[in-house]
């Protein structure tokens, strides 16, 4: 980007952590997750999580969710914001925050999914954010907070390490049904990844990292709520995952061509693709069939970006996302892609 964006100041033992809902609270209906997912937080990170008045509140109005995110940033006490989990209608909330309000009150943000509408926002704010987390999907359900999550979560509050982006071996697309009393102890279905694959020409590249989940994407550009021009994203590391909602590869090749004639593939250096979820929730498909559909989504972004940027060092199944471990990534900070190597790695600076 052509200007870099400020990241904001790390909290520190002891601070405060508003968990907000701006989309679906989540909360509400599976308070013993959420109830796990604080004690667990402050025991990782030595963070007070905070809860505002929709944090647990289903059906309240975009205004009333705007109000707790203008709250999280505005008030002194609170240093860093994480979001209870996505949703499908953060786009009319957007539209009652103040930007320069919260331009003027940088914060750790991290969400995921429907917060690809608010990483956006605050990039328009000038300030980087992480891309993941979730107390809902993450912290909250099974033994235990996965590694690769926890490593992540502590680097974006605290630390700001640098840190390899590996392959956890294991991945589960869903946890088991939150009204389940064993959601709180065991994982969801889980199986062996299967590696990732490498396109374009084998060098390193070292960008700032721009997009989030395609679905949600699309909607951001169609609102018209992105003020960056291609040439901004000269040399950026896009991040594209599919939510849980499992569209055909058709319809999603159509919103990544969008990109494309968007001029936005043209001008990445690098791209990273989510591990995809094939499973919906409640059932889980043959092992073959969903196999083949995870590669039919990898054939067809290597093939879209290729087609409009040959140079591009491309990478799928990065396990980010709507994916179980997740690595939380920064967004508009600088990630490595190294495609000699075969390695990324990620600066939550």
């Amino acid at each position: 980007m052509k200007v870099p964006l400020l990241s904001p100041p790390k909290a520190s033992h002891g601070d405060r952590i508003a968990i907000v809902s701006p989309s679906f609270a989540a909360p509400g209906i599976a308070p013993a997750i959420h109830e796990q997912a604080l004690a667990r937080l402050e025991s990782l990170t030595g963070l007070v999580p905070v809860e505002l008045p929709t944090t647990r509140r289903l059906g309240a109005t975009a205004r009333e969710r705007a109000a707790d995110i203008m709250e999280a940033f505005t008030d002194e006490t609170i240093r860093a914001i994480l979001a209870t989990i996505g949703g499908d209608d953060q786009i009319i909330v957007i539209p009652h925050l103040d930007a320069e309000t919260i331009a003027n009150h940088p914060k750790p943000f991290i969400g995921y999914s429907d917060n690809t509408h608010l990483h956006h926002f605050l990039t328009a704010c000038g300030m980087r954010s992480f891309y993941g987390g979730s107390t809902q999907v993450h912290i909250g359900p099974g033994p235990r907070v996965d590694p690769e999550h926890e490593a992540s979560l502590r680097a974006a509050l605290i630390t700001g390490d640098r840190l390899e982006i590996t392959d956890p071996g294991t991945s589960e697309d869903f946890g088991l049904d939150w009204q389940d009393p064993t959601a709180l102890t065991n994982f969801g279905r889980r199986e062996p990844t299967t590696g990732w694959r490498w396109a374009g020409p084998g060098v390193s590249v070292t960008g700032p990292t721009w997009g989030g989940c395609l679905e949600v994407l699309h909607d951001v550009l169609a609102a018209g709520r992105s003020d960056l021009e291609p040439a901004d994203l000269e040399g950026a590391v896009l991040l594209i995952e599919l939510s849980e909602e499992v569209i055909p590869t058709r319809s999603a090749f159509r919103m990544l061509r969008v990109l494309g004639e968007c001029g936005i593939l043209a001008a990445a250096a690098a791209v990273l693709f989510a591990r995809s979820p094939v499973d919906v929730l409640g059932s889980h498909g043959e092992q073959q069939t969903r196999e083949a559909m995870r590669t039919e989504r990898d054939d067809m972004v290597i093939e879209t970006v290729t087609g409009y940027n040959p140079q591009a060092v491309i990478c799928c199944g990065i396990p980010f996302g709507h994916t179980r471990p997740q690595w939380i990534l920064p967004f508009g900070g600088e990630v490595t892609v190294d495609g000699a190597v075969r390695k990324v790695w990620a600066d939550y600076t």
